[in-house]
């Protein structure tokens, strides 16, 4: 039985035995012939420049020569190197990033005119269209400056991680994680206040002021407000209504949004030069589209118990809003609702079906910015991808 590594070898070189020494029939150690006994693949590395899309490290001598580059390799390396790889990931995190910076900032100057609209039981023009929204929203800008419109964005932040942080503790041990809707509740009413509150009349509120008010509002201490103020309990069962409606139509509408895109996926066949790029771009897009058509179908199928919600949490708060029908000058919110019921009865009463949907204009420019932002990325991603490949 031959030994599995010559005789002398110290792992280095030649032990005694020098390159001149060598006789005429001897052949340098560095011949394939005597490694393949005894020398080993090196283990996979994704992306290593010799991997091929689905296949393993090549044994040695079944490949190219060590030190030396194959035809395609500059090819494999644009289509699946590290380079690629590292785009993908920056840009599936750019995209994510786009659209949160889209719902959650961009947006916000339609969320104050939105609430504005919604509770401004004097309002004449109700703003169902887009183009009378932006007209108000320049006219305020005009007169108050662009802070006014991004009023209230700390407390909404807060409230969302207050709102997020709950559902993870109560989904824990129940199966109802909407509860938590509830448990923010107070805090969701003093960021409601906060953001329809008029710039004119304000002071600079604190980045927790939202969650001080939201206390004193549990233990009725803190601002002082009007008898008209409705309790806690009262608002408990539609708050917790318009939570789990939305959290059921949203999930609905996103699993037959998604099961539709994968399907109509996998029977599309794209082009061998755009593989690479499709792939990609069905792996990032669907959930974001899917997101997006779930978030609309909410807002706008629930848009007439939100309008009812505002305004009985704002009620008795002694709030100044800005008079949407102007852009210029405020109005006090003096309602007397009793609850949810008389609510209803009395917006369909003074103000006809339409007053359920008064500022339904700026939903359209919210979506409507969305939807630019996201075909706006998918571009700039498609570009960045195929550039690459």
């Amino acid at each position: 039985m031959h030994p599995r590594r010559p005789d002398g070898f110290d792992g280095l070189g030649y032990r005694g035995v020098g390159r001149d020494e060598l006789g005429p029939s001897s052949r340098p150690f560095s011949s394939g012939s005597e490694l393949g006994p005894w020398v080993t693949s090196p283990p996979d590395i994704p992306g290593s420049r010799n991997l091929h899309w689905g296949e393993k490290t090549p044994p040695y001598g079944a490949g190219t020569p060590l030190g030396g580059a194959g035809p395609n390799e500059e090819a494999n390396l644009g289509a699946g190197g590290p380079g690629a790889e590292q785009l993908n990931r920056f840009a599936g995190f750019g995209i994510g990033l786009a659209s949160l910076f889209t719902e959650n900032v961009l947006a916000h100057p339609c969320i104050v005119l939105r609430r504005q609209c919604q509770v401004n039981y004097h309002a004449r023009n109700y703003h169902l269209t887009p183009f009378t929204i932006v007209n108000v929203m320049y006219c305020i800008n005009k007169t108050q400056g662009p802070r006014a419109l991004w009023k209230g964005m700390g407390s909404t932040f807060i409230v969302q991680g207050i709102t997020l942080g709950t559902e993870g503790i109560i989904s824990e041990f129940t199966p109802l994680p909407r509860l938590a809707h509830v448990i923010a509740m107070p805090f969701y009413s003093a960021s409601l206040i906060e953001t329809v509150q008029s710039e004119i009349i304000r002071d600079n509120p604190g980045i927790l002021d939202c969650v001080k008010e939201g206390i004193g509002r549990v233990v009725g201490l803190g601002v002082p407000h009007s008898k008209r103020l409705l309790p806690l309990m009262v608002l408990t069962f539609p708050t917790a209504l318009h939570g789990v409606l939305h959290y059921v139509i949203s999930s609905i509408v996103q699993k037959l949004v998604l099961f539709v895109l994968k399907r109509d996926n996998s029977h599309s066949l794209p082009a061998e030069s755009s593989t690479s790029v499709q792939n990609m771009l069905d792996a990032y897009f669907p959930e974001l589209i899917a997101s997006f058509a779930a978030s609309l179908c909410a807002d706008v199928m629930l848009y007439p118990l939100e309008t009812v919600l505002h305004r009985l949490h704002i009620q008795g708060t002694r709030t100044i809003i800005d008079n949407t029908d102007l852009g210029y000058e405020v109005l006090p919110i003096n309602t007397q609702y009793e609850g949810m019921k008389d609510c209803i009865n009395t917006i369909k009463r003074e103000e006809g079906m339409q007053g359920f949907y008064k500022g339904f204009g700026a939903v359209i420019v919210q979506y409507t910015l969305h939807v630019a932002v996201l075909q706006l990325t998918k571009i700039i991603y498609s570009t960045l991808l195929q550039n690459v490949s």
